[in-house]
């Protein structure tokens, strides 16, 4: 009885020390947040026409893809997100569904593709600007550019997620409009019959669908954040919604320009093409307007991962999964030793070529998205009664049917993978297994200071949920009147939402 008492207590929000609280992420920076966590722009699709052996599989692929794997997974994230509104996101759902030993696997799986994700930015960054500066083709140029690119960038990110999230917006803009431009320049020069060019003898069906996956996944990303963003629970769904629009038509757009209004060979098309493509239909202006673009959008690219990295460990710091130095803030608000540890990951990792980078992440991806359609099915099943402010409009049935495309094709992409990468694959996930039991011994035996007041931060017990419903009704206003807006929602009980306002500052 006492320590259910001590459980509600925990689970009531914290007041806050800080008398000028962070900002947090309203919804047009989110949406650029998530659109740089996706995407950013087609830089790097050119090789889904290279890998497709032409023009018309490209084009298929990114307009049905969506259907079949980016609108599943961002209705998943959104009702799981909405759910569990904390920083550390898809590990709470995991947790919740599966137990903390599985939650702190994905957590660290996911880490871990993220930061290989991440590694691949400043590697983008100069493959676009070596067209113009051949300098950086020479490892003695290119080894002190990558690490002045990281350590710049790391150190924005330090500086607050409001300021990031408006960072994206307008790099999102400077990204987007140089494609505007070439889509409108190019429609006299268009040629239909040029779309559907198809030589099968070049197909490469991993570089194909790696591709494609790599372009249009990390959806979930944005939810180890929630505990950031301005009333998540509305603003969340709808910041997916514009996402999702905006990522496939700063795809569609660019390579229907390219391929349909210029004749090339599919060889051609590699990473940094597009600039290429921009001289051919508009000019040497055009060509360096792409590069800018370019590098700019991985800057965006670099600061939306490093971002998502970053929360996830303060998330897991402050349900007791890491040591309590992980969830330190500065005084603009960031996770510190956090930031530092996913930048440490970027520059180990940066050495690698793109191809390997791409096949590893998407498999650890892979593998971390497998276990959140099924904490996804799991929570329907046993636990009805959770606070969903947005929730899917199907039954559990119909849900099962919505995560069974993207799961053949997460099956498809692991299947697909090289020998090389079921080796780095299983060594990562053997020292996720390992680095549990050390640090929950670490932990009992007092060795490393650990945040233990893990109910602060996600729902134990149903006790705890029937606890936290009465605050819910009087703290969550916003929340209800979105139920009000989605029919499908259900009206159960609450999981934890507390603010993490409290955390220990670094000044």
């Amino acid at each position: 009885m006492r320590e259910d008492e001590e459980r509600e207590e925990g689970l009531m929000a914290k007041p806050n020390p800080n008398p000028n609280p962070n900002p947090k992420l309203t919804i047009l920076p989110l949406i650029a947040l998530i659109f740089y966590e996706v995407s950013g722009g087609p830089f790097g699709v050119e090789d889904s026409v290279r890998a497709g052996g032409g023009p018309l599989l490209s084009l298929l692929g990114f307009l049905i893809f969506p259907f079949f794997w980016s609108i599943p997974e961002a209705l998943v994230t959104a009702e799981l997100a909405t759910s569990f509104p904390q920083n550390g996101g898809y590990v709470l759902w995991i947790s919740s569904a599966f137990g903390d030993f599985w939650g702190f696997q994905e957590g660290f799986w996911k880490w871990f593709s993220g930061v290989m994700d991440n590694a691949l930015y400043p590697v983008l960054f100069l493959d676009y600007l070596k067209h113009s500066f051949p300098i950086f083709n020479h490892t003695i140029a290119r080894i002190p550019a990558l690490l002045g690119i990281t350590m710049s960038l790391t150190y924005l990110n330090y500086r607050g997620l409001h300021i990031v999230g408006f960072s994206a917006v307008l790099l999102a803009c400077f990204s987007l409009l140089p494609f505007v431009v070439m889509g409108l320049l190019s429609i006299p020069r268009i040629r239909p019959r040029r779309w559907l060019a198809l030589d099968h003898a070049k197909l490469d069906w991993r570089g194909y669908f790696n591709s494609l996956f790599w372009n249009l996944n990390y959806w979930d990303n944005a939810s180890t954040l929630a505990g950031e963003i301005e009333n998540p629970s509305r603003t969340f769904p709808r910041a997916l919604l514009g996402a999702v629009v905006l990522v496939v038509c700063s795809y569609l757009i660019p390579l229907l320009a390219g391929t349909g209004a210029v004749e090339t060979d599919p060889t051609e098309w590699t990473d940094g093409y597009f600039a290429q493509i921009g001289m051919l239909i508009g000019g040497s202006w055009l060509k360096w307007w792409i590069q800018a673009a370019a590098a700019l959008s991985n800057m965006g690219l670099f600061e939306a991962e490093m971002s998502s990295d970053a929360y996830q460990l303060l998330g897991m710091s402050q349900i007791g999964m890491l040591p309590s130095v992980f969830s330190i803030r500065s005084k603009y608000g960031t996770p510190t030793f956090s930031i530092l540890c996913s930048a440490s990951g970027v520059i180990f990792l940066s050495w690698m070529s793109f191809q390997e980078i791409l096949e590893f992440l998407n498999f650890l991806y892979a593998v971390g998205m497998l276990f959140e359609f099924a904490a996804f099915i799991k929570l329907r099943i046993q636990k009805p009664e959770l606070h969903r402010p947005y929730k899917v409009p199907l039954d559990t049935f119909g849900a099962a049917m919505l995560c069974l495309p993207p799961v053949l094709l997460l099956v498809l992409v692991m299947c697909l993978a090289s020998l090389k990468t079921f080796i780095v694959s299983a060594a990562v996930i053997f020292l996720g297994f390992v680095s549990y039991p050390v640090l929950n011994h670490a932990k009992e035996q007092n060795w490393i200071k650990f945040n233990t007041d893990e109910t602060t931060l996600r729902p134990s017990t149903d006790s705890d949920l029937e606890g936290h419903l009465e605050h819910q009704e009087l703290t969550d206003e916003e929340s209800h009147n979105l139920l009000a807006d989605f029919p499908s929602s259900t009206t159960g009980q609450a999981s934890a939402v507390v603010s993490s306002e409290g955390d220990p500052k670094l000044e």
